[in-house]
């Protein structure tokens, strides 16, 4: 007896289908034992093959023989109908014929089983059916190919037929549910134009609700999800700005932490493709608290992202201090990101650049990583440049470069910023070729600054000393200075 077994005998437990008992129920009994002795020989046909490597059809003849068997929809042909779709999908990889098994064990979710083991299994057979197949991986025999190719328009027939049943069922949390799954095998497919409609159709189903609803708001951010992810992906910002600023306006719902970091993930990619490191780095912050709540393993290359917007930012507090980042520190993926930051911080631009011709797997294969490298590497270099000419009066450009490990162009590049944004005094001689600093205006620009600041003391002193005296005289005023400076020059 398998789990869909057992779960399905306990809630039957607690279901009173009025049933109603005469003498004849001996008999019934024993019908009953038959088919449920067919039925798991059937099973025991199937185990069989899993071992044995045995011809298949004969498992899925023996689970066609109890529906056909059966006068009346019951549990039992129920139970056949989904592991002939079980079979017919990943073993014998025939959607086609395992979406008419489908179709046929629909019509017994009515009254032949309890709604909750009808929904379970519906779950379950939509689950493989959207991954693909992928969990139909056999070693060998027959079918044995690993992943299950399926049309996209098989794949819609197995969701339409679903609605369709749970529309005459009238089961709109699961039917809402159903269209959440097929909204999300549309995303992973890139089916874009599909999603489109299908999320319309599901703003639609809820947009009657309370808005105070928790289910309502948790369903709508599940909704508002697939499009930021869709909008990312499709570099549609505008979009994922205007879903990102509706996600922070929705407060009744209680979401899976999975769909916030999918929210805040998305959020932090667009800060970084406007360039706000900061705003970047603390929503990839909240969308690595919500993964590593959710258990989901995107924690790790979210990780990555919080550390590269880290970076850029330009802090000096290392990304691994707090609470919540310190236990990855020396997680293998993560340790070449460790060895990055404290590259940064000691300002090491060649151990850094060798830190990612070394980790090209864990660093530079993400393309949105790898999208931002030239960024950091500018900040990382220009640190450096900064700190390399401050001992110098004249530097030639083509030692900057070498140092460096860059063009020329590329080192004059870099000067021009400083120059204009104040952070270097000097010009650069592009005849010679050459970085001349100004040091005796840096120094003359220090000393009028300290002068400046000297004849303001001594205006507040003059100042306080007048309103003191009451401006005794026409030469109090004159006199009062004097003494002053005299005071000052003893």
């Amino acid at each position: 007896m398998d789990d869909d077994d057992m779960d399905y005998l306990e809630q039957a437990d607690d279901e009173d289908y009025g049933f109603e008992y005469s003498d004849d129920d001996g008999d019934n009994d024993d019908r009953v034992d038959d088919v449920e002795n067919q039925y798991y020989k059937a099973k025991g046909e199937l185990f069989s093959l899993r071992l044995k490597e045995d011809d298949p059809e004969a498992a899925l003849k023996a689970f066609r023989a109890i529906v056909d068997s059966q006068k009346e929809k019951n549990e039992w042909g129920f139970k056949a109908l989904k592991q002939s779709t079980k079979l017919l999908f990943l073993v014998l990889q025939r959607p086609q014929d395992a979406l008419k098994t489908y179709t046929e064990l629909l019509s017994y979710t009515k009254s032949a089983v309890t709604r909750n083991y009808s929904e379970k299994s519906i779950n379950s057979i939509l689950d493989y059916v959207g991954e693909g197949g992928k969990s139909g991986k056999r070693k060998g025999g027959q079918g044995g190919k690993g992943t299950v190719n399926v049309d996209v328009e098989v794949l819609e027939k197995f969701y339409e037929a679903t609605r369709e049943a749970l529309g005459e069922a009238k089961n709109d949390r699961l039917s809402t549910k159903t269209n959440l799954k097929l909204a999300k095998l549309w995303l992973d497919k890139k089916e874009y134009g599909r999603l489109t409609k299908l999320v319309r159709d599901l703003h639609a189903a809820i947009a009657d609700g309370d808005d105070q609803d928790q289910s309502k708001g948790t369903v709508l951010l599940e909704i508002y999800a697939l499009e930021i992810q869709m909008y990312n992906e499709t570099r549609n910002y505008r979009k994922l700005k205007e879903i990102y600023n509706a996600t922070l306006q929705v407060r009744s719902a209680i979401p899976h932490p999975r769909i916030m970091g999918v929210i805040r993930e998305c959020g932090g990619k667009m800060w970084m493709g406007e360039k706000k490191w900061n705003r970047a780095s603390e929503d990839f912050f909240e969308s690595f608290k919500n993964y590593d709540e959710a258990g989901s393993p995107q924690r790790i290359q979210v990780l990555k992202y919080l550390v590269l917007a880290h970076m850029l930012v330009g802090s000096e507090i290392n990304p691994f201090d707090s609470q919540e980042t310190k236990p990855y520190k020396n997680d293998p993926q993560i340790t070449a990101m460790t060895d990055l930051v404290d590259a940064y911080h000691r300002r090491e631009v060649h151990t850094a650049e060798k830190i990612l011709r070394d980790h090209k797997a864990t660093i530079m294969d993400d393309p949105f990583i790898r999208q931002y490298i030239g960024d950091l590497l500018r900040t990382l270099r220009t640190q450096y440049l900064i700190d390399l000419i401050k001992p110098y009066t004249r530097l030639e450009l083509s030692f900057l470069a070498k140092q460096l490990n860059i063009d020329k162009d590329e080192v004059e590049e870099i000067l021009i910023g400083l120059i204009l944004e104040g952070k270097v005094e000097g010009r650069i001689d592009q005849v010679g070729g050459r970085l001349e600093l100004d040091r005796h205006s840096a120094l003359e620009k220090k000393r009028y600054a300290a002068l400046e600041k000297w004849t303001t003391a001594l205006k507040s002193v003059h100042n306080g000393i007048t309103q003191k005296s009451g401006g005794s005289g026409p030469f109090g005023t004159e006199r009062m200075m004097m003494g002053g400076f005299e005071l000052m020059n003893t």
